[in-house]
């Protein structure tokens, strides 16, 4: 058996050059990488709603703590970490009434009364950026508990709530997607159903629904529930907290406000010691169950920069997936296509092409895809297909010693492929990246040529590119980590047309 290796926890690069291993330390003793000198808040929500983002606010201003719990850091305070401010002055807010959200929730029809919900939050976001001056950074969606329960694909109206009763099945409302209606002027039922048919081709999620819906508007969002800021007033029938975060309030702080930084136009971190020069790719595939044709599926490229910068494009939507080998291969035409669009916008950032691109993917490439990519990449960039995939399971136990095996460990089974752990022990937490024994990532060279060992560092230091959790590192690199929430995202409403959009208006 071959030994394994260890591979060094990758450095992040914060303020005046400064470098550290977490996040949490890193933004505390250094500041951010770019300052922003303040953040005005957009807020979508009911009063109630506003209050409880006031007070939250208030809250961050101050060290939030985490009780009983000493591997995760205190949150010091917003300004404190960011230099920057963010307060509760200045909101500019727009009011949803009871008496709306009522209207549309009581649909015993999941589709439609997702689909109205969010149409009604998103249109006073909207029309406040066409008929108002006033510039907002990130706009809040605060949303009562009610909406998360009852908005999502398997929830279900108790019948004693129903007000409204759906005007057509599911099964009917493809007829009216696919069949032209005659004389619809003259039939207001029919013209009725028809508007109820046109939700069907949006996913019955409101949070997926509405960021894919304001894609097109470039809008930056953070999508929270009340029960989530607020969570000591929601409590169960024995009067305890639903939902108790008092062991990670701190890592809750971290977490809302570097995605806030982020998301407002800031940049917490980077990676310190990556090679410049080089593009990372991640395929993003999503099966569209609401398709007729089983093999019908949406792709996208993430595309990530040595600098941490994310970009999204959006392919075509096709017969990629194969329902017999329950994978995912694009044609000619659309590898072509989105590996064009990476390319072209690297070079457009850079005012060159990169050394190298390197393509994730949880799939192995085909011929026909790779030919394709070969075929347009310029000369003198090397392209290389990873396959990162948790199909090939491995653990290995320590025959002595109190903790698990090192986050960073690998085994290097050939020059093309490896297993790495990166959840695992992590010695500066004192703590084990998970709740069970650590199992590795497979990593394999599916295409082209690099050496195994760079491959396996630069993955590594990819699981700390997350800004929309403020944590030490995550288990799968930042490539593939969203692949299937931007995949949700992108199929929430297939009709929908975006270019190339910044990887925050996914998040």
């Amino acid at each position: 058996m071959n030994d394994l290796i260890y591979i060094e926890e990758p450095n992040l690069l914060f303020a005046n050059g400064q470098k550290c291993t977490d996040a949490r330390d890193g933004l505390a003793l250094f500041g951010a990488l770019t300052q922003l000198y303040g953040i005005k808040s957009g807020v979508v929500a009911t009063k109630n709603g506003l209050e409880i983002f006031r007070r939250y606010l208030q809250q961050l201003q101050q060290p939030v703590y985490n009780a009983n719990n000493i591997t995760r850091p205190m949150f010091p305070g917003f300004e404190a970490v960011f230099g920057c401010k963010w307060e509760d002055k200045g909101i500019v807010f727009k009011e949803v009434l009871d008496e709306e959200i009522g209207k549309y929730l009581y649909n015993d029809n999941t589709h439609k009364r997702t689909y109205d919900l969010v149409t009604l939050f998103i249109d006073k976001i909207i029309t406040t950026i066409k008929n108002e001056e006033e510039r907002v950074d990130v706009w809040f969606v605060i949303v009562p508990d009610e909406i998360y329960q009852y908005c999502r694909p398997k929830s279900i109206l108790k019948k004693d709530l129903v007000q409204t009763k759906s005007l057509l099945s599911k099964g009917k409302a493809k007829t009216f997607q696919y069949t032209p209606m005659l004389f619809e002027e003259f039939d207001i039922e029919e013209r009725a159903k028809a508007e109820e048919a046109k939700v069907y081709n949006y996913d019955a999620q409101f949070h997926d629904q509405l960021k894919a819906r304001l894609l097109p508007y470039t809008i930056p969002t953070q999508i929270l529930r009340e029960s989530t800021l607020d969570w000591r007033n929601f409590k169960n029938s024995f009067g305890t907290p639903k939902r108790d975060f008092s062991k990670i309030e701190g890592h809750l702080a971290w977490t809302i406000s570097t995605a806030v930084y982020y998301k407002a136009g800031g940049k917490p971190w980077k990676l310190s010691d990556i090679r410049s020069g080089v593009c990372y790719l991640g395929l993003v595939y999503k099966q569209i169950e609401k398709s007729k044709n089983p093999k019908n599926a949406c792709c996208a490229a993430q595309m990530f920069l040595d600098n941490g910068d994310g970009t999204v494009f959006k392919g075509e939507v096709g017969p990629w997936y194969n329902p017999k080998n329950k994978d995912f291969h694009l044609q000619a035409k659309e590898a072509k296509s989105l590996l064009s669009q990476a390319l072209n916008s690297y070079k457009e950032i850079n005012s060159k092409y990169p050394n190298e691109v390197f393509i994730h993917s949880k799939t192995r490439f085909n011929d026909e895809e790779w030919n394709s990519f070969t075929e347009i990449t310029p000369k003198g960039t090397n392209l290389v297909g990873v396959t990162i995939t948790k199909t090939k399971p491995l653990k290995l136990y320590k025959s002595e010693g109190d903790y698990p095996i090192l986050r960073g460990n690998a085994l290097i089974i050939n020059e093309k492929s490896a297993f790495l752990w990166t959840i695992g022990y992590v010695p500066k937490t004192q703590t084990v990246l998970s709740m069970e024994v650590p199992n590795p990532i497979f990593i394999e060279i599916n295409k082209g040529e690099a050496d195994i060992g760079q491959v396996l560092k630069d993955i590594l230091a990819l699981t700390k590119l997350n800004y929309n959790a403020c944590i030490y590192a995550d288990g799968i690199p930042v490539t593939l980590r969203f692949a299937d929430k931007i995949g949700e995202i992108l199929t929430a409403s297939t009709k929908i047309k975006v270019p190339p959009l910044a990887f925050k208006y996914y998040i």
